[in-house]
């Protein structure tokens, strides 16, 4: 049975989550297009789970949101809470192939480690200089500005290079109350700029042809295809609700692009 969370500027129902306030600037940033309900299958839509850890066993929640535009197939958001295991907002916007737009994504993780922040415009056609002229010299101020005020998260895997933009924001922070102003003060105000800029390329895109469609589409599908195969959080959701229900989630949910064009 196909479900959708209510479109509603704080439709996560996970108590204490942390990334909440970055989850409903996003929804009201969207509502000035018509967000239509993306359906979730009702097992994903809420999810919850007590972590193996005998000593002192934690609930874990996870969330589907999910809505789509006119231009945007899908608009999604994986929210995980695990008090003390981990606080995830994983955010992406899929761009219908009709359309020369990049993906939108926001990965923002807090483990016992300390927070993972990734944030970006990701090319669908990296070496396109049609598709990523017009976003790279509009994105690339935005990350010189807000990455010269957070350290580096360190370098990525040469194979995924060619899924990140010049202008991809990455850092990490330890756990401590500096880094919550940091996330307040520097991380919350980029992602506002990322995400307005994603917002106007949106309202600019403007319909290409089919050729251009179908090499769009193949360049959506293998992102796609290096995501599902990739995620990061596979392990952590493996532990959480076992391999099964990790599996369908992220082929059926998460990266759920369709070996067709819409």
């Amino acid at each position: 049975m196909f479900k959708s969370r209510q479109l509603s500027l704080d439709p996560v129902t996970i108590p204490e989550w942390r990334w909440r306030p970055f989850l409903a600037k996003t929804i009201d940033a969207l509502s000035i297009f018509e967000l239509k309900p993306y359906p979730v299958e009702k097992e994903f839509l809420d999810k919850e789970a007590i972590s193996r850890n005998k000593n002192k066993p934690v609930k874990v929640l996870t969330s589907t949101w999910a809505c789509k535009t006119n231009k945007l197939r899908q608009v999604r958001a994986a929210c995980v809470e695990a008090r003390g295991i981990a606080s995830v907002l994983n955010l992406v916007a899929n761009p219908l192939n009709h359309f020369d737009l990049p993906f939108f994504g926001a990965d923002f993780v807090t483990l016992p480690s300390g927070h993972l922040l990734a944030l970006d415009l990701q090319p669908v056609l990296k070496d396109d200089y049609l598709h990523t002229n017009n976003v790279w010299e509009r994105l690339i101020p935005l990350h010189q500005n807000w990455q010269a005020k957070l350290p580096s998260g360190g370098s990525i895997p040469s194979e995924a290079e060619s899924y990140f933009s010049p202008g991809f924001l990455w850092t990490r922070l330890p756990l401590n109350e500096s880094s919550d102003k940091v996330i307040e003060n520097i991380i919350m105000p980029a992602f506002e700029a990322y995400l307005s800029l994603y917002i106007d390329l949106v309202k600019e895109a403007k319909s290409v042809s089919n050729e251009r469609s179908n090499y769009l589409y193949q360049g959506q599908s293998n992102y796609q295809d290096y995501r599902s195969k990739k995620d990061p959080a596979r392990p952590m959701l493996t532990s959480f609700y076992g391999k099964e229900w990790t599996e369908s989630y992220i082929h059926e949910v998460l990266f759920d692009l369709k070996p067709c064009i819409e």
